[in-house]
């Protein structure tokens, strides 16, 4: 490992060691010249002049407009005793690539020193990623521990499924309750994969995949937002879903990711949904209109402020919010601004093809088929809502609200379909309502 590493650290010595950039000024004005460009423009010269002008000084760069394309530009440099010419983009930012540069000069640096790397450590480049360190040191010891303390069941696979005749929505009885329940069950091994976004490192860093020095002047790799993970933009591919959120970085609970959001707190669920279940359990069952009859929108408000400032912690008690529609509200809107719905978008269309399925016995195989294709944390968040659904029916009497008139309520709420389609949302409004309706009448079968 000691003679790995110090080879990383060679690398860092390559980027000191890379040529430095020296722009080559044309002697006169040239009124053709962008204002974007400097002196390195030297307005219409063939590739051959160019040669000419560069010729000699490793690092020495110039811009030219194009013979064969007048109006576009090219950026010719001089590397390994030849001239390289690139295709040059303004948009407000200078790139010849996918990074953009706040100068020429800027872009002359990184590309010189991607160049000298990649030409005096090719073969070790090639190799970098095929003997990480990611799993013997440093971040993957610590997600390790951390695993030890949360939920961390094995998938397996969904197991067929058949029910005995129903000719409508029902309850069902405790004999087919056991065709599910002797199955296997959901498993909830709550993967994440990383939210890897483009960054700038001030400073030397290496990457924490392959341990390699991260080179350029911008843009170096990439870095998780969530975790934290530095990682070489290729080797970003290669990293295992196992991302582990640091509290730090999570901003806000509302409109947060739910998988992301249960993994930094180390809990099954969202804590919005058990905070809000439990006080609406405690105070609420028997309210007239439950989840249909909206709280104050000020008050719901109030509500999102204090879960995204104060966490679990949230005061939500009848003290504070007496009207227990505002609780009820708060949790609807949570469900409703999550970035990705409970009921996903990648199963959407499961879900809204087996709503359509004429058959009791095969839609409800159908239904289950779908739930077992969910991400453990959204299973686990639909199936205790629905439990809690569930029990909210048993005080029809007292609240007016059964399974139908649930589903209406939470069925836009818990899917949307993918493309936001106006005309697609209201087709299949009916489906979804029916969908929420199957789960929470055949909640003790279908989780």
């Amino acid at each position: 490992v000691q003679k790995y590493l110090a080879f990383c650290s060679s690398v860092y010595q390559l980027q000191q060691e890379t040529p430095r950039p020296k722009r080559i000024t044309c002697p006169q004005e040239m009124e053709s010249r962008p204002k974007y460009y400097g002196r390195e423009f030297h307005g219409l010269v063939s590739r051959e002049r160019a040669d000419e002008l560069l010729a000699g000084t490793e690092g020495a760069y110039l811009i030219r407009e194009s013979q064969r394309q007048p109006g576009t530009y090219t950026l010719a440099l001089r590397f390994g005793g030849q001239t390289l010419n690139y295709r040059l983009f303004y948009d407000g930012k200078h790139f010849v690539g996918e990074k953009r540069f706040e100068s020429v000069h800027d872009l002359v640096t990184d590309g010189l020193i991607t160049l000298y790397i990649e030409t005096k450590a090719a073969e070790y480049i090639a190799k970098m990623t095929t003997n990480p360190i990611y799993q013997h040191l440093g971040y993957t010891s610590l997600l390790r521990d951390k695993i030890t303390h949360r939920l961390n069941r094995t998938h397996s696979e969904p197991k067929k499924v058949t029910f005995q005749q129903d000719e409508k929505i029902s309850p069902s009885p405790l004999s087919r309750r056991t065709t599910i329940k002797d199955g296997p069950e959901k498993h909830c091994n709550y993967e994440k994969i990383h939210n890897f976004k483009v960054h700038t490192f001030r400073g030397p860093h290496w990457c924490e995949y392959c341990a390699n020095f991260m080179w350029g002047l911008i843009a170096q790799g990439v870095c998780c937002s969530d975790c934290g993970l530095n990682v070489h933009k290729q080797c970003s591919k290669l990293v295992p879903s196992d991302c582990q959120p640091d509290l730090r970085r999570i901003k806000k609970v509302f409109s947060c990711d739910l998988t992301t959001l249960v993994k930094a707190h180390n809990t099954p669920r969202p804590m919005v949904l058990d905070m809000c279940i439990k006080e609406i359990e405690h105070r609420g069952l028997k309210s007239e209109g439950l989840y249909r009859v909206s709280g104050f929108t000020e008050h719901i408000e109030d509500v999102r402020l204090a879960f995204d400032r104060d966490g679990e912690k949230a005061d939500i008690s009848a003290n504070i919010y007496s009207d227990i529609n505002i609780i009820a509200g708060a949790l609807k809107l949570y469900l409703r601004d999550l970035p990705i719905p409970v009921i996903t978008y990648d199963v959407y269309s499961k879900f809204i093809q087996s709503a359509k399925i004429t058959d009791p016995d095969s839609r409800l195989e159908a239904v289950h088929d779908g739930l077992l294709q969910l991400p453990p944390a959204h299973y686990e968040t639909l199936r205790y809502l629905m439990t809690h659904l569930k029990r909210v029916t048993m005080y029809e009497k007292d609240n007016y609200m059964n399974s139908e008139n649930l589903g209406i309520v939470f069925g836009p709420t818990l899917m949307r379909p993918p493309d936001l389609n106006t005309l697609t949302t209201l087709n299949d409004m009916r489906y979804q309502k029916l969908i929420v309706q199957l789960l929470i009448e055949h909640e003790d079968i279908l989780f």
